[in-house]
């Protein structure tokens, strides 16, 4: 029998964010106050983090800080034994006239007791709910770049899977 781990979907996990209002720039580039909240459910687990830095807020392009969704200065977790942490700090940029953001990639390895997977996807494109900053991901492939022959090869993500909102 062949373990397919649920950890191969948490490359999405990057794509539920949360920014606030700029009021001065931090140290490590981020701003005071864009902060970046996510969720994602992938095969019934759910993966969160709260209060992760970006450098600007939408319609900015920006960056988000992966040391401050990865453990230990970040609260990322996930449920179903996975841990999880990001590997880049993903870009997001913004077209506010077709209401769309798109991020340039997601580098994440996922863990599940024994089994680690590293998954890369590019050029996910996310569409603006409403007038809102909430965007909701199109489908997506994420490809395997290293880890288990456990892990598969790639994996799929359909439409409305993850979400990110800017505030």
């Amino acid at each position: 029998m062949k373990y397919t781990p649920t950890l191969t979907g948490l490359a999405a996990l990057v794509m539920a964010a949360g920014i606030g209002v700029p009021t001065s720039a931090h140290a490590s580039g981020a701003v005071a106050g864009a902060e970046v909240d996510g969720v994602i459910v992938v095969s019934g687990n759910t993966c969160t983090w709260t209060g992760a830095d970006a450098s600007a807020t939408p319609p900015s392009a920006l960056t988000v800080d992966r040391s401050t969704i990865n453990k230990p200065g970040g609260n990322l977790s996930c449920g179903g034994g996975i841990t999880a942490s990001l590997n880049n700090n993903p870009a997001f940029t913004f077209d506010d006239a077709a209401g769309t953001a798109t991020t340039d990639v997601i580098d994440l390895t996922g863990k599940q007791s024994f089994v680690s997977c590293r998954y890369k996807v590019t050029n996910i494109v996310w569409n603006r709910d409403g007038a809102t900053r909430k965007y909701v991901n199109t489908p997506f492939t994420a490809t395997k770049v290293s880890g288990s022959f456990l892990c598969p090869g790639s994996f799929s993500a359909a439409a409305g899977e993850a979400s990110v909102v800017f505030r």
